[in-house]
């Protein structure tokens, strides 16, 4: 998956408007236009298209948990220069404040299943001997499931089969 898929994805699944996906950066101290929300949110069909950086995505993670969870005290997390699907599931799971056992029931909500030392190699250290990579499928069928239990009424719906709102 893209960064970009990830943004559209997830600005989809909580209905987020430009304004609020604006205050999610700034929730990480940092400050992005509408344009550059329209241009990542564009299909790369087309001319307006830019990549959303591993940094830029990060950050947007980072508010994501400031947003959901509250900003922690002291100095605040700086984003990651580099990025994959691991880095990226961790810090859902850290801003939906999931546990195992509710990934598990997502990802079975887009009828992915695994088992619970599966998803723990996810969430490991990379030097650790157990630690597995996160595959796109398993990102995607997770941010699937997200959708589904966020937007139980759309996620059947064919205007929303790719999971994309491109009206806002």
């Amino acid at each position: 998956m893209t960064n970009n898929d990830v943004l559209r994805k997830i600005r989809y699944t909580f209905d987020y408007n430009d304004s609020k996906m604006i205050g999610i950066f700034a929730a990480a101290d940092a400050e992005v236009t509408r344009e550059q929300i329209s241009s990542w949110l564009k299909r790369e069909e087309d001319p307006d298209y830019k990549n959303c950086s591993d940094v830029q995505l990060s950050t947007f993670l980072n508010g994501l948990i400031n947003e959901k969870r509250g900003k922690r005290d002291g100095e605040q997390p700086k984003p990651e220069k580099k990025i994959n699907n691991n880095i990226i599931f961790r810090k859902l799971k850290i801003a939906l404040d999931l546990r195992d056992e509710d990934i598990l029931e997502i990802l079975l909500l887009a009828d992915l299943q695994i088992s619970r030392h599966e998803l723990s190699a996810f969430f490991r250290r990379a030097d650790h001997k157990h630690f597995r990579p996160c595959k796109d499928q398993i990102l995607r069928n997770f941010l699937h499931g997200v959708q589904i239990m966020y937007r139980p009424e759309e996620s059947n719906d064919e205007s929303a089969e790719e999971g994309f709102k491109w009206d806002k």
